[in-house]
């Protein structure tokens, strides 16, 4: 078993507290599958069609943390996967984020990164708000 965690960088512009929207939330990994196996329960399973092993990733659904404005432009842990015999090489962000805005409060429920970019008008605070430089990186966790 090898814990891999999801580092999330990006500048956030007058919006806090950006994250996966609700549990059926879809990460979209692509990942490397090597020959060998784990079992029981995931939430991506992988057959390989030569040897018959199952690969897995599952997500640590209590590791899923938001991104706020304290960590606008720096690398933070978003969530944490536990990978049996694959390896996620590559994240694409895109439907299913929320986010609020930092001054107001204001509830953004569809914030879509799909494009590398999400901007908005927070009409309580009279600001633009935005979501801007996406990047990430995979970590091992100890």
């Amino acid at each position: 078993m090898v814990k891999i965690g999801l580092q999330f960088k990006a500048e956030l512009e007058n919006i806090t507290n950006l994250k996966p929207d609700g549990e059926d939330f879809r990460w979209y990994l692509r990942e490397n599958s090597p020959l060998k196996g784990g079992r029981g329960h995931a939430s991506l399973v992988i057959k390989c069609k030569l040897c018959s092993r199952e690969n897995s990733i599952d997500i640590l659904k209590d590791t899923i943390k938001p991104y706020t404005a304290d960590d606008s432009g720096h690398l933070k842990t978003m969530v944490v996967f536990d990978c049996r015999g694959v390896e996620p090489i590559e994240f694409s962000p895109r439907v299913g984020f929320v986010a609020e805005g930092a001054e107001s409060g204001t509830k953004f429920p569809e914030v879509e990164l799909t494009e590398g970019e999400w901007c908005d008008y927070d009409e309580k605070a009279s600001v633009p708000v935005g979501v801007s430089e996406l990047e990430h990186k995979f970590i091992t966790v100890k």
